[in-house]
């Protein structure tokens, strides 16, 4: 065999043995590098660990400052057209006030439904009645009972003339029992009803005017 082939084959053969050990080595040495995800947890505090503990503050919303609430203003009164009512007051009032704010209820929504169009939805001040009885035997008189009238009101305006009678019909065959239902134009006089008197208060006003 020729010397300098021979040289070759051991060349080959031992770098083939140094490759083999080298691929042995790296399978049985596992990897020793600092993971990814190690660094991604680490916490790095800016001061104490237990800084911010126990402070809640600082998750409610700060509300904006409320204003002062201006008065009720009268809203202008429509008139009426040719075709339409101008503003009109549907009044229910009642002794069971469940049976009044129900049907006040129905009212709205049947508007709302016939796409008529609803100012204001509003409460009166609740009237107190004295029921007095006479004795059998004397002139004195005694509180037999007292009946609270509740009312709600409903105004509407722009209702249509064709439109009314049909309204003014589903109102009443849904009526219920001991609620009175009234329908009247919108005047001044009952936008100042809406509020209670106070005649000690308007005495006083009376006389530092004077």
């Amino acid at each position: 065999m020729n010397p300098a082939f021979r040289k070759l084959q051991l060349s080959v053969t031992q770098q083939a043995c140094v490759l083999h050990q080298a691929l042995t080595l790296c399978r049985a040495t596992p990897s020793i590098q600092q993971p990814v995800w190690a660094s991604v947890n680490k916490r790095h505090y800016k001061g104490m660990p237990t800084h911010g503990i126990g402070r809640w503050r600082h998750l409610i919303i700060k509300e904006a400052p409320k204003k002062k609430r201006d008065r009720l203003q009268m809203k202008p009164i429509m008139s009426e057209t040719d075709t339409a009512y101008g503003s009109l007051n549907v009044k229910v009032s009642g002794y069971d006030m469940m049976l009044v704010e129900h049907y006040s209820q129905y009212i709205h929504n049947l508007c709302n439904r016939l796409s008529i169009k609803v100012t204001e939805s509003y409460a009166l001040p609740t009237k107190s009645t004295e029921v007095m009885l006479m004795q059998e035997q004397g002139t004195k008189m005694y509180t037999d009972a007292v009946l609270k009238t509740h009312e709600r009101v409903i105004q509407l305006t722009t209702l249509n003339t064709t439109l009314c009678p049909v309204f003014l019909d589903v109102l009443l065959k849904n009526q219920p029992e001991g609620v009175d239902l009234s329908v009247k134009e919108h005047t001044e006089a009952d936008f100042h009803g809406r509020f209670k008197t106070r005649p000690e208060l308007e005495g006083l006003i009376a006389q530092i005017s004077q």
